[in-house]
């Protein structure tokens, strides 16, 4: 697929670079088990200074990107957007929350024996850790690689910043309050304060960071200098300082991953059905019925379907720790993240011809309009 090229090093080989820090984590682990809790004990109100540190530089490469003043163009196009918030904050965290509870609390919870003590010292199941993890995962839509998604799809590419913009938004309001409620319902303790200054550092401070430097940088260099120069050394960043978190976590959860090497592969299979089910109603059933266009539908169908992973992991270590075993379930979350999208963008283009506006020009998509008894100009 030669559009493949628009993937960096980092970005295409992503769940490569992820298995690398596992083994890097667990031998860390293994050999120098004292380092990654020295870092972690540098806290205040729980929140880890270094991993603070990391995370912030994982997050604001993505935030420096949004052009926020093209939100006022989503009044022209209300459906694909409404389409996605309703998906992101109505539909996707219970349907997360629930297919989790039945694979994770049902299917496989003599798969996933244990405990383990969380910040507040409270004891708790790891599969209700597990669980945790998801629901983090759940209420994060997806802010960053979905703008590659998109790309790799021949999606409206200024939609979709839309759509990054007003997600970025709704996050700073929304996902504390949910976090808090369903992570209530799975019975986990929840540090209010903790959650609360876990959304301002990790999306707010990123948001406003990333908003007052984007314009100051295009004001004195120009908006080409921007694009062509800052944005390509800052892409590694984000992704750099993310897998020197996951080798951090790793570093923790090696021992368990060991012994319980089937672990990752529990977690992710709901992971990877509440993936396909999210897409699956956005781009076969509500793009359908709300009559978009191909280049509207595979975008705001993919925002939901993917995760905002990073703030997951960010969230997960703050209010759990590194070594918590939701901290582990949002990092399957990466594993699983770009070769499950890379599967939904391969199948966006071979279902194009199912949208009436498409013109991908694509001769699979020609071959099944003609199939349908469409003979329509692509």
């Amino acid at each position: 697929m030669k559009n493949e090229k628009g993937l960096n090093v980092f970005e295409k080989y992503l769940t490569v670079w992820v298995l690398l820090c596992i083994g890097i984590g667990i031998l860390l682990g293994r050999t120098a088990p004292g380092v990654a809790f020295k870092l972690d004990s540098l806290s205040i109100y729980q929140v880890s200074i270094p991993i603070a540190i990391c995370l912030f530089f994982m997050m604001y490469p993505i935030m420096v990107k949004i052009d926020f003043t093209e939100v006022i163009s989503a009044a022209k196009t209300p459906k694909p957007v409404a389409m996605t918030l309703f998906i992101n904050w109505a539909i996707k965290p219970f349907t997360m929350y629930l297919i989790a509870s039945l694979f994770l609390g049902y299917f496989f919870k003599d798969l996933l024996p244990g405990t383990e003590i969380t910040k507040t010292g409270q004891e708790v199941e790891l599969w209700r850790s597990y669980i945790s993890g998801t629901i983090l995962l759940g209420i994060a839509p997806c802010t960053a690689m979905v703008l590659m998604w998109s790309y790799l799809a021949k999606g409206n590419d200024g939609l979709t910043l839309v759509m990054v913009a007003i997600n970025s938004i709704t996050m700073l309001f929304l996902y504390a309050p949910l976090g808090g409620f369903l992570l209530g319902v799975n019975a986990m303790p929840i540090p209010w304060k903790t959650i609360l200054l876990s959304v301002m550092i990790y999306v707010g401070l990123p948001l406003i960071a990333g908003y007052f430097s984007r314009k100051f940088i295009i004001k004195r260099k120009g908006l080409d200098w921007f694009n062509e120069k800052f944005l390509h050394v800052l892409t590694p960043v984000s992704i750099t300082a993310l897998l020197v978190t996951l080798i951090l976590l790793f570093s923790f959860k090696g021992e368990i991953i060991i012994s319980n090497p089937l672990t990752i592969l529990w977690i992710a299979i709901p992971l990877f059905i509440q993936t396909v089910f999210i897409f699956s109603i956005g781009y076969f059933l509500l793009s359908r019925i709300l009559k978009l266009s191909y280049h509207d539908a595979a975008p705001a169908s993919m925002i939901g379907a993917s995760n905002h992973f990073e703030v997951a992991i960010a969230t997960s270590a703050t209010l759990f720790g590194l070594s918590s075993g939701a901290a582990l379930a949002t990092v399957v979350g990466v594993l699983i993240e770009v070769p499950v999208m890379l599967m939904l963008v391969s199948l966006c283009k071979k279902t194009c011809y199912l949208f009436k506006e498409c013109n991908l020009g694509l001769p699979q998509c020609k071959k099944m309009r003609r199939l349908h008894g469409d003979e329509r100009a692509i």
